[in-house]
């Protein structure tokens, strides 16, 4: 059947491929597991594993820290060895971290098929490196697994076939269904050794480098929690990186009312979301959690790749701006009966990606996934044409990038998302 060669480095990227790991298991295939060790504190990697009883990885680059170049060229040159010594029949990874753009390249390098999860997610921040992560592995991908039909589309407008393209749902979607209950309970237990009330705190997380690494921005930020520490409690559990820079800009003695925690285990984190009254974040990963969640939520941030979760308008975004972080923070606060009272089917997934990603991929497999040369000496003119309907069955030639309804409006032309995106439509009347 062939060998899957799994990539990881980071704290997301392992919770969203937990899901993944299960099916692989069920479905019987051989997998590959690689730690970049883009994380490595033990908070931010090893508690995950644990946790979820993902088994340990076979292989370590134990790339660390430096800057994106230096993290990036050496999960390359470390995974360009691995790829030789295991010769896997496809490199798959999750994501938009340097982890992930390695993979890809390196894979692409080695003319071994790369496949990507959460494919097609785009801020349209160019000057925010995920995205330029994310840009490339999709360019690069002969799989693309897209969360959401937005994602999708965004896809097929940067020219990617869209036979490469499988709408899936989103993995974390698949994690909340399976340890919500157990994530609640740990964080009662959790938010009552520290005193507070469920429903009548705020918590927020800041750990994104335009945030961290711009000072004005930062202060702006600390200086909105600091207001907001006289209406509710907040609690903060800090990233590694946001301390250091709170420390250096002397920021610290304005959060004396504010709890600041240390990372903590995923399960812990998500029952004190769970609980929040509204969570201020600069994260994706947390936009998505809190949305399925229907925890209120203020983005601390100009631009999101997840705009799905804006609907109902369970998610806004502040920038960094401090009057417009506390006055969209206090509106959410009494919005929050309003928002965990909303009855909608979840855009970003049903639970099953997880499961729909590794039966894809072993459907693949079995067929026969690899990269080849096209020939084109009798067709060497590539050109873009529009189709009637109906001509696109009349040649073999022609690679549908995108079809369009009687509004206007892309679709996916492929047979087998054309239900799943009929139910999408209805559901979320998009």
């Amino acid at each position: 059947m062939g060998l899957v060669m799994v990539v990881a480095g980071t704290r997301p990227e392992v919770i969203k491929l937990f899901p993944i790991f299960k099916w692989f298991d069920r479905f019987g295939l051989e997998y590959i597991f690689v730690w970049s060790g883009q994380h490595y504190d033990y908070e931010l990697s090893r508690i995950f594993f644990e946790q979820f009883k993902i088994r340990s990885p076979n292989e370590n680059l134990d790339v660390r820290s430096g800057t994106h170049a230096e993290q990036t060229a050496k999960a390359m040159i470390g995974l360009e060895k691995l790829i030789k010594k295991y010769s896997p029949t496809v490199v798959i990874s999750e994501g938009d971290t340097n982890t992930v753009v390695a993979s890809s390249l390196a894979a692409l390098k080695c003319l071994v098929p790369y496949a990507h999860v959460e494919a097609g997610l785009r801020s349209w921040n160019i000057c925010m490196p995920e995205e330029v992560n994310r840009k490339i592995a999709d360019s690069v991908a002969t799989l693309h697994f897209a969360p959401t039909e937005l994602a999708a589309i965004n896809l097929l407008f940067e020219g990617i076939p869209s036979r490469c393209i499988y709408i899936t749902g989103n993995t974390i979607v698949d994690v909340i269904s399976e340890y919500e209950g157990l994530a609640r309970s740990r964080g009662e237990q959790f938010l009552s050794e520290l005193g507070f009330d469920k429903h009548n705190y705020i918590l927020v997380t800041v750990h994104r480098a335009e945030n961290t690494d711009n000072p004005r921005r930062l202060i702006n930020i600390v200086m909105a929690f600091k207001e907001l520490s006289q209406h509710y409690n907040i609690l903060f559990p800090i990233h590694p990186r946001t301390e250091k820079r709170l420390i250096e800009l002397g920021l610290l003695p304005y959060l004396q009312h504010v709890k600041i925690v240390k990372s903590m285990g995923y399960l812990e984190f998500l029952g004190v979301l769970a609980h929040a009254r509204v969570v201020l974040t600069d994260s994706g990963g947390v936009q998505e959690e809190a949305f399925t969640l229907k925890v209120p939520t203020v983005t601390l941030r100009y631009n999101t790749e997840r705009p799905e979760t804006t609907m109902f308008h369970l998610n806004m975004l502040a920038g960094a701006e401090k009057d417009k972080i506390v006055s969209l923070t206090l509106l959410q606060a009494k919005r929050i009966e309003e928002i965990r009272g909303i009855s909608f089917e979840n855009p970003l997934g049903d639970g099953s990606a997880g499961m729909r990603i590794a039966k894809i991929l072993k459907e693949a497999m079995d067929i026969g996934l690899h990269i080849e040369e096209p020939d084109l000496r009798e067709t060497p003119l590539i050109e873009y044409r529009l189709l009637e309907r109906g001509e696109q069955d009349s040649s073999s030639l022609f690679d549908l990038l995108a079809t369009f309804d009687k509004t206007g409006r892309p679709m996916l032309p492929n047979k087998r998302t054309s239900k799943f995106l009929a139910r999408i439509k209805t559901r979320y009347r998009l």
